[in-house]
């Protein structure tokens, strides 16, 4: 599954945005009496009604002598009931427990060991709530229903052993109504009139043994284009209208097929893959074996006018959720502790797929960066670890965050790092082999690694799976002659300072640790040597002697490194030449974190800035204008703003004068992007006046010719006329939001109305979240905007807790996170304050965790800024001028 939409779509949700499910506080793990061998399934959607009928039959395998089988249920009206076994036929007592999901069918005589078979007759609700089998509507108001089961909700479509580990094979038929289309997991066999005038069967073929949440149906009005790879024939399904926009998909399907049949070494093992984007859907994507489901604006796309962040987004997520196909589906855990199995790795794939397609959008540097971004999560005292125990539907929903994707992909590039890519790629393979239609663990997976590699991948990955956090690497070198002793020590690295420097410590990591000497008078190229660190502190001989050795050559590593200030400004000045892109963006992430603990100065990092100033890589400035952006929006104090602003501008005002704000003929996609980075933080936090009066400008040619304006730039441009904008323009972003001819388009606009500063504009961007104009899924990521925002915090707080039974409402449950992970941007210890005080009486049983992590990142901030504020403020005093020169 994906959460992610990057680039000018952020918060479509974010990675720790969590799907819909159920909030149940108590253990509901399956009794251990059957197992299920196949189910046999017709279900018949009423939209008139919005509910349905099912009729199931389930083949099982009774375990021991027993009077009951226990099955998920929930939200389900048996009719009847019955059990075979052997001769004889009982009808079945039902005994529901709603709160754990259950349903317990009694018979008077007991079952034997061997086979049985449940037919069950139920009805159900086509829910509003983005889960089980729920109703989505199309842009016209028409109707579809669809299915989102992960983890715990195919128990609202049917009657199921509900836990990944119950694999069976599925033979699914769907009553429709005469003209609608119905997608399933197989192929369709037969499609026939009836069983009664105006409706019609679709029955689809069988499919292999698999894990009741990705099971599959979506029943309504709806397109498709289609083309194949390798012989699989692949499909892109829409809504009406779509059919045009769904072509760039059916290309990245069709490269990415290619792609995973060459590296897994295993065909395909489905026999169709179709794809469809549904308006109304929580997740960006779910993986659902061999009919994946999309939010549309994360499949269909304008090819010619779509800008670079939604091309690579889409193109990542669709690898992501194929790669899955592999690593998920013909493969699955067996319980979700091992989730970060799945996710971990299809993270780590998707931008190895669409690399090999498209090189040229750099891909491996977005992946450094989200090893930085996994970082600051595991940074937190409230982090977990990466295998977390878990039994009920809430905590289960609490794993599908920055940890089990994040983290878990970044553990994988470095562990793809320690072993090479050819052995990495051996042991995977072995494994989807090994357990190929079945289930694994955690445990599988690295012992296949261990073998194939002969490296101590059984130690090495514990320490990185099973303990929460992450180790920062100190390191200081010692010369003697023509060689070097390096000194390395580890110990787990917190925001909190406190905790940082104490010293209880006890963690201990096994790190693959790689060093790269800077250049020196024997030897003028950096040199690279890779280690494997076991112990809290060891020393390596290098066979040079430079002024300074990076801690982290490559970038793969998942850790800190630490290094005195000394060393830190031997690098900067050498930082531009000496260092590869990718080692550049560690090195501004690892130099930050240093200043949030006090271990180096914030003109330090400033310094390291300056020296990048003829940077020109679109992943390296990204890595660096976000973090200006943070220090101009929690760290510089009002009497500071006009130095800051200035020092700014003197050094992105050269990067922004050579890029221009128009695309030229030959730009390449990095280049757009950049442009669009620098112009961004050059108006928002330099405020540049040329910078803001242009993206005005930009703005009204995009209201006259939507097409006219690169869609890279216009998101920035539109941010910016919004930060001083006016009723006026509010108005006019609002009509064009309305008459939106692309989801890109209609998003675009929708995201811009949670950015002016005006109150009043900001409260009605506020109210009109909460309007039937704005989908559930889309209401509560605009109230978070607003939060985000300084000039609204204070504004969205107060209407979050005045409304915040509505807020309850739409969220069912998991949205309410958003909203919970929002108050993280906060840096006000009296609005934390307040935030510990809300929750601690409105409770949000799926965010306990993003609750906690969000008053600490509330109480770093303010502590950053009374730490490094004055030194700040110093700083600016006396280089506030320099920075251009």
């Amino acid at each position: 599954m994906s959460f992610t939409f990057k680039e000018n779509m952020k918060r479509l949700p974010l990675i720790a945005v969590l799907f819909a499910l159920s909030c149940f506080a108590t253990a509901q793990r399956l009794p251990e009496l059957a197992v299920p061998e196949s189910y046999k399934l017709t279900l018949t959607p009423n939209f008139d009604k919005d509910n349905f009928t099912g009729d199931e039959t389930i083949r099982i395998r009774v375990l021991k002598t027993t009077s009951q089988i226990v099955l998920n249920a929930a939200e389900i009206n048996f009719q009847d009931v019955t059990i075979a076994s052997s001769s004889t036929r009982q009808r079945a007592n039902i005994r529901l427990d709603k709160e754990k999901g259950m349903a317990t069918l009694v018979v008077d005589k007991p079952l034997q060991p061997g086979t049985a078979t449940i037919e069950a007759r139920y009805t159900g609700i086509l829910n509003n709530e983005l889960r089980g089998f729920y109703l989505g509507k199309e842009g016209s108001g028409k109707k579809y229903a669809v299915t989102q089961f992960e983890a715990t909700d195919a128990r609202r479509a049917f009657p199921s052993f509900d836990e990944p580990a119950y694999k069976a094979t599925f033979d699914v038929s769907v009553i429709a109504d005469k003209g609608q289309t119905a997608i399933s997991n197989g192929k369709i066999i037969s499609d026939t009139p009836g069983p009664v005038e105006e409706k019609h069967t679709v029955r689809f073929a069988t499919t292999p043994k698999m894990s009741s949440y990705l099971v599959a149906i979506a029943v309504g009005d709806f397109e498709y284009v289609e083309g194949s790879a390798d012989g699989i024939p692949i499909r892109i399904y829409g809504p009406p209208g779509s059919k045009q926009y769904s072509t760039y998909a059916l290309k990245v399907g069709e490269q990415c097929m290619k792609y995973f049949n060459q590296y897994f070494g295993i065909r395909y093992p489905f026999e169709k893959l179709d794809m469809i984007g549904l308006p109304d859907f929580s997740a960006g994507a779910m993986e659902n074996t061999a009919l994946i489901t999309y939010r549309e604006v994360i499949l269909q796309l304008d090819d010619k006018h779509a800008s670079v962040g939604l091309h690579k987004e889409i193109a990542t997520v669709i690898a992501h959720e194929m790669a899955h196909q592999w690593f998920g589906d013909l493969v699955t855990m067996k319980w979700w502790d091992d989730i970060w199995l799945n996710e971990g790795f299809a993270t780590w794939m998707e931008n190895k797929a669409v690399a090999a397609w498209k090189p040229e959008w750099n891909l491996n540097l977005d992946d450094v960066r989200e090893t930085g971004s996994a970082l600051n999560v595991d940074s937190l005292q409230n982090t977990r670890p990466v295998h977390q125990p878990v039994e009920t539907p809430a905590q289960i929903q609490e794993l599908f965050d920055g940890i089990a994707y994040g983290k878990a992909a970044a553990v994988l590039r470095m562990l793809e790092a320690y072993l090479g890519a050819e052995n990495f790629r051996a042991g995977v393979n072995a494994y989807l082999k090994q357990h190929a239609y079945a289930n694994a663990t955690a445990d599988d997976f690295w012992s296949a690694l261990a073998a194939v590699s002969k490296k101590p991948v059984d130690r090495v990955m514990p320490t990185f799976v099973k303990q929460p956090g992450a180790p920062m690497v100190f390191l200081k070198a010692k010369c003697a002659g023509n060689s070097a002793t390096v000194t390395l020590w580890q110990k787990r690295y917190f925001y909190d300072r406190a905790l940082f420097n104490s010293g209880s410590n006890p963690e201990l990591w096994q790190v693959p640790v790689c060093m790269k000497e800077g250049p020196s008078p024997t030897s003028a190229k950096a040199q690279d040597k890779c280690e494997l660190l076991t112990k809290k502190e060891e020393s390596f001989v290098l066979p040079g002697c430079a002024p300074w050795v990076l801690a982290n050559a490559g970038a793969a590593g998942y850790y800190r490194s630490g290094y005195d200030p000394e060393m830190m400004r031997a690098m900067a000045h050498d930082v531009q030449h000496d260092l590869t892109p990718a080692e550049r963006i560690m090195l501004l992430s690892d130099a930050w974190a240093s200043v949030r603990v006090g271990q180096q100065q914030i003109g330090d990092y400033l310094a390291l800035a300056e020296g990048l100033r003829a940077d020109r890589n679109r992943a390296v400035m990204a890595q660096l204008t976000n973090q200006l952006e943070y220090i101009g929006e929690y760290l510089v104090t009002d009497g500071d703003r006009e130095s800051y602003q200035l020092w700014v501008r003197r050094l992105l005002a050269p990067i922004a004068k050579e890029l221009g704000w128009q695309p030229r003929a030959g730009d390449s996609d990095e280049l757009k992007s950049l442009r669009a980075r620098v112009m961004h933080t050059l108006g928002y936090t330099g405020r540049d006046p040329d910078v803001l009066i242009e993206a005005r400008k930009l703005t009204e040619q995009a209201f006259e010719s939507p097409t006219s304006v690169d869609r890279t730039i216009a998101a920035t441009a539109l941010s910016l006329a919004a930060m001083n904008g006016d009723a006026s323009l509010y108005d006019r972003i609002f009509d064009h939001l309305k008459k939106a001819s692309t989801p890109e388009e209609y998003y675009l606009y929708l995201q811009t109305l949670s950015r002016f500063s005006d109150p009043k504009l900001l409260q009605r961007t506020l109210e009109y979240a909460l309007t039937p104009s704005v989908r559930s899924q889309d209401a509560l990521g605009i109230i978070s905007r607003v939060m985000e925002n300084p000039a609204g915090a204070r504004l969205a707080w107060d209407f979050v807790r005045s409304h915040w039974p509505e807020i309850e409402k739409i969220g069912t449950g998991f949205m309410s996170g958003e909203v919970v992970e929002a108050t993280g941007a906060f840096c006000d210890a009296g609005l934390g304050e307040e935030v510990k005080d809300f929750f601690s009486s409105h409770k949000v049983p799926t965010a306990e965790r993003t609750l906690k992590q969000s008053l600490e990142r509330m109480n770093y901030c303010v502590d950053l800024k009374s730490q490094q504020g004055s030194k700040l403020a110093s700083w600016l005093e006396q280089h506030g001028a320099s920075a251009g020169e």
